[in-house]
């Protein structure tokens, strides 16, 4: 696929608001890119996009067309954080992150790919996570939403090469970010112990835009882009005994945290 020239490059983004989307969306801007940057509430300079709602999604590609005559890239960002052990968390949490983590991103690419397919040519960046490679204890909701959106990636890859278009799956680990602030659920403890991990990240939502969009630049179709990510899937892949060891090590310490948010004993020092 010919890569558009930068300053006609036509971008939508999902989730744009905050975190890491608006950090994409500036990226982006900053190399003269078009952007419309979404999300689920109207604001300066937000279109309004529900990931869940057909009708935001076909508002959205009705605006591109019109004023642009086209997407040259669609970025599914938005999504949710949701920790929660399977005896814990409950079906309710599932269905929540199902609805905005997988099937946003299949509304969005399934509603921008007539659009893509017309013009023979586009990129559909889906921001999954490590959870989608690497499967901890206690994120059983969240790991299996970014692993189907990791598979919903390379199926769009596949469906759409002969049509000029590529897709790319990013997968980090932790990094700052407000992620963990509308998180809702009934493993609190949980909650706590992945609220420090992204606080306590040397990495930056700005640290993994550079990389998605060197990435993309490269055409890397599978974009891990820290070093704590590279890590922990390259040890999955090399030594598994050694992957699997580590992961119900976690888990143990996970039974010890307890789900009691009150309990006087800090779960973040016992998890680490």
């Amino acid at each position: 696929m010919t890569a558009p020239s930068l300053d006609q490059t036509r971008v939508l983004v999902t989730g744009a608001a905050s975190g890491l989307g608006a950090a994409l969306a500036a990226a982006w801007e900053e190399r003269g890119a078009r952007v419309l940057r979404t999300d689920r509430v109207e604001g300066a300079g937000i279109h309004r996009l529900d990931v869940t709602s057909d009708d935001d999604w076909a508002v959205a590609r009705e605006l591109v067309v019109q004023q642009w005559g086209g997407l040259d890239v669609l970025v599914n960002n938005a999504g949710i954080a949701g920790g929660g052990r399977l005896d814990v968390s409950g079906i309710d949490e599932w269905q929540r992150l199902v609805d905005i983590n997988l099937l946003g991103a299949v509304r969005g690419t399934a509603t921008f790919t007539p659009v893509l397919k017309q013009q023979r040519s586009g990129r559909v960046v889906n921001i999954a996570s490590l959870a989608g490679l690497v499967h901890p204890a206690g994120m059983a909701g969240y790991n299996a939403t970014k692993a189907a959106v990791v598979a919903l990636t390379e199926t769009t890859g596949h469906e759409l090469a002969a049509y000029g278009v590529t897709a790319h799956a990013v997968c980090p680990s932790y990094f700052r970010t407000n992620l963990m602030a509308g998180v809702q659920g009934r493993d609190a403890a949980l909650q706590q112990v992945m609220t420090r991990l992204v606080e306590d990240s040397p990495v930056s939502a700005e640290d993994i835009a550079a990389a998605v969009l060197a990435g993309i630049d490269a055409g890397t179709e599978l974009i891990v882009p820290d070093d704590a990510a590279r890590a922990a899937y390259q040890l999955k892949l090399a030594d598994r005994a050694s992957y699997d060891a580590v992961m119900r090590a976690q888990a143990r310490k996970l039974d010890e945290v307890g789900t009691d948010p009150t309990d006087p004993t800090d779960p973040t020092e016992e998890a680490r």
